[in-house]
């Protein structure tokens, strides 16, 4: 059985590049240059993640999991409500007009 959500969320949810920024680095003593190190990727790529300009894609996923000890799934979960947020305020409009079907 499952619960579905139909709460609207009305604010946009945490993007991954705020949660390294605000609760990742300050508690590992990162910079912008010691985690593109540390996860093998370039200052920024990193950068880009952390003003929110750039979305976590699977192999950074993979690469911030094996680096903070947690699943690619949560990175990739985070970055999927940011996206689907953003997705739902673009076609407001439309969704208003989309009536959902019945089984016949």
């Amino acid at each position: 059985m499952s619960i579905p959500n139909t709460r609207e969320l009305k604010r946009r949810p945490t993007h991954p590049g705020e949660m390294l920024r605000e609760d990742f680095m300050p508690d590992y003593g990162l910079t912008v240059a010691g985690l593109a190190e540390a996860a093998g990727v370039s200052r920024q790529s990193v950068n880009e993640l952390l003003r929110g300009r750039r979305a976590i894609s699977p192999e950074m996923a993979l690469r911030l999991s094996r680096l903070f000890r947690n699943s690619p799934e949560f990175w990739l979960n985070a970055q999927r409500a940011v996206d689907l947020w953003d997705a739902a305020q673009t076609i407001k409009g439309d969704m208003v007009r989309i009536k959902p079907l019945r089984v016949a």
